[in-house]
């Protein structure tokens, strides 16, 4: 009988007891891999986002916190604080080459919350380069009209032609935007004027988009823009790397308690195996008689081991994947994330995969190694003794 065959039958020898230990290894690893694959879901729909806003500085009022920042990524409601006078001091900067406000506002539609963005239409048709797949674009900048996103026209099986809501008041659709991929999609479009007055907040916008006409000189557009006027600046990095670091930081937290499970699925293996060893005794003394070397015994208990780790490894992972496309709604469902309206879908690149395995057998084989020991530690007489 070779050493492969000997472990596998060592392993199945008792049934419970290898499906519990491997059961602890698989949960683990699944709560593991569940929890990290979702924050890398979430870091990279947030980069989606930031990349659809299309500006290379954001300007938002002064202590904005960052929840009010991730909010200028996903067009979720925003408190109107910058005057439409700032809008003017900006432009006239040195540097900037287009600066386009948002109002961003909620309204209810068939008694579901939908974004509602106030814009100024042939500005952000400049920045943003929509496309319209139906019907047309707003003809002034002051049309009472909707012209609403992708996701949103399928949703409510809205149409040009078919009347959308806005705080009470009936406004036509025009037009539906083609499919951009990002918060655009799942957002409602009126012009700039016609938000300010069904909102009663005449002359305020949420924040400001602006691109500037030398990214070599965007530090330098940006303290000119302080100066000018009172608002806060962030770089489009900036305001990125802001929103990842509290992601990250989520996310690590999330990661340090399942990799308190896989801890105690290690002191599981540790368990289950020197209770094989003490079973085992006289096996062990029979195989050292006939030539057995403690080599051999070494490695037969590490192979047990490392084999634990790799099925569980392979459970968790699948099982892992599973859980964070099920469950992955759900704990990105709170006040910070939860303006991700389009659900980030669980991520693993190969990199974390084979991360996985490796601190799966990894972390078995380590604690394979003092069991092993103690069976390579005995001798004929001491396991024969003990029979």
């Amino acid at each position: 009988m070779n050493l492969w065959k000997l472990v596998w039958r060592n392993l199945l020898r008792r049934k419970g007891r290898f499906a519990f230990t491997l059961g602890g290894v698989a949960i683990g690893m699944a709560a593991f891999v569940s929890l990290l694959s979702i924050g890398q879901g979430l870091e990279l729909e947030i980069k989606k986002q930031a990349q659809g806003l299309g500006a290379n500085l954001v300007i938002t009022p002064k202590g904005w916190c960052a929840y009010e920042q991730i909010s200028v990524l996903t067009g979720e409601q925003l408190p109107e604080a910058i005057p439409m006078s700032e809008l003017d001091k900006i432009m006239a900067v040195p540097g900037v080459k287009s600066a386009v406000p948002y109002l961003n506002e909620k309204t209810a539609f068939r008694n579901r919350p939908v974004p509602v963005i106030g814009i100024l239409p042939e500005e952000m048709r400049a920045l943003q380069k929509w496309r319209i797949a139906a019907g047309r674009y707003f003809k002034a900048a002051d049309e009472p009209a909707v012209v609403v996103g992708a996701a949103i026209a399928q949703q409510f099986q809205l149409k040009p032609g078919d009347t959308f809501t806005v705080r009470g008041r009936s406004l036509p659709v025009v037009g539906v935007l083609r499919e951009a991929g990002n918060k655009d999609d799942v957002a409602s479009f009126v012009p700039l004027p016609v938000v300010q007055k069904l909102y009663a907040v005449e002359g305020k916008v949420s924040f400001v988009a602006v691109q500037v006409e030398d990214l070599q000189q965007v530090d330098a557009v940006s303290l000119r823009i302080q100066e000018k006027a009172n608002v806060a600046v962030v770089t489009d990095k900036q305001l990125l790397s802001s929103i990842l670091s509290i992601v990250g930081t989520v996310s690590g937290a999330m990661q340090a308690v399942a990799a308190v499970g896989v801890l105690a699925a290690a002191f599981g293996i540790v368990n289950t195996l020197l209770t094989a060893v003490y079973e085992r005794r006289r096996e062990i003394g029979i195989m050292q008689a006939v030539g057995g070397t403690r080599r051999t015994l070494f490695s037969a208990f590490l192979l047990e081991s490392g084999l634990y780790g790799l099925i569980g490894g392979v459970l968790g992972l699948l099982i892992g994947m599973l859980g964070a496309y099920v469950l992955g709604p759900y704990l990105t469902d709170n006040a910070f994330t939860a303006s991700l309206r389009q659900s980030p879908v669980p991520s693993l690149d190969s990199a974390t995969v084979l991360l996985t395995f490796g601190l799966s057998i990894g972390l078995a084989l380590v604690a394979g190694l003092y069991p092993a020991y103690r069976a390579a530690k005995l001798t004929p007489v001491e396991a024969m003794r003990y029979a």
